[in-house]
């Protein structure tokens, strides 16, 4: 008998036992909190396919960009294309390049001036997408801890009515609003905590991306810099 007891004991604590019996307002934190850690994963799976796939597309492009092709036929080739990363900003400071020279220009400074405002505006722009949804994970990771605590209180406030209510302090009373309460805190901690570790590592990721391409931006410039004056200093002593 008291095996058998020992067994619905056990089966009456169990999780889904456990959410069964909560109140309302702690399902309604239990669901929201399981809604976050779903949302969070989808995140973090979502974020670590981009990110591995921007890392190799910059790995291909500056092997490419460095191996000697001339600019005009790597220009030819990306147009077309949808590009991102280091390849987007090529083909921005290249387009911004041919205009430029198609409509007569004459100022090498405003030249370098428009063609470093194109490369910013790509920057700027690829930079917002690698560190797209990071505001999520740093929310859940910053306010899942005090929701679940939040579903603690209020389960433990309903316990202490049923004490009232029971007017008995036992232990088999108290216990499942209790454990009730304490679930949601878990559960808070289990969405919390791999939304913080994500949104550190990712936004680690996402610098490194954006100072890659600041770097390659830099250099592009002083390329580019160098052809504006072999390509504008006859002109102007032409003239």
């Amino acid at each position: 008998m008291e095996q058998v007891g020992l067994a619905a004991a056990a089966s009456e604590v169990s999780l889904w036992s456990l959410f069964m019996q909560a109140g309302l307002v702690v399902k309604l934190v239990m669901i929201g909190l399981l809604g976050a850690s779903v949302w969070t994963w989808a995140i973090v799976i979502d974020k670590y396919v981009n990110f591995a796939k921007a890392k190799r597309q910059f790995d291909q492009f500056e092997q490419v960009f460095w191996s000697g092709q001339s600019l005009e036929e790597l220009y030819r080739t990306l147009a077309e294309r949808q590009n991102n990363g280091l390849a987007a900003i090529f083909v921005a400071a290249m387009r911004e390049w041919k205009k430029s020279f198609e409509r007569g220009a004459r100022s090498p400074i405003g030249l370098q001036m428009r063609i470093d405002r194109a490369m910013d505006v790509t920057m700027s722009r690829e930079a917002e997408a690698y560190e797209a949804r990071l505001g999520s994970l740093a929310t859940i990771g910053s306010a899942g801890p005090f929701i679940g605590l939040f579903g603690t209180v209020v389960g433990i406030m309903t316990s202490f009515q049923a004490i009232a209510g029971s007017k008995s302090t036992n232990l088999a009373v108290v216990a499942p609003g209790i454990a009730e309460a304490l679930l949601a805190t878990a559960i808070g901690l289990v969405a919390a905590i791999p939304a913080v570790i994500a949104y550190n590592k990712f936004t680690a990721d996402a610098g490194k991306l954006s100072a890659r391409m600041e770097g390659f931006a830099d250099e592009f410039s002083a390329i580019l810099s160098r052809q504006i004056d072999e390509k504008l200093q006859p002109r102007q002593a032409a003239q």
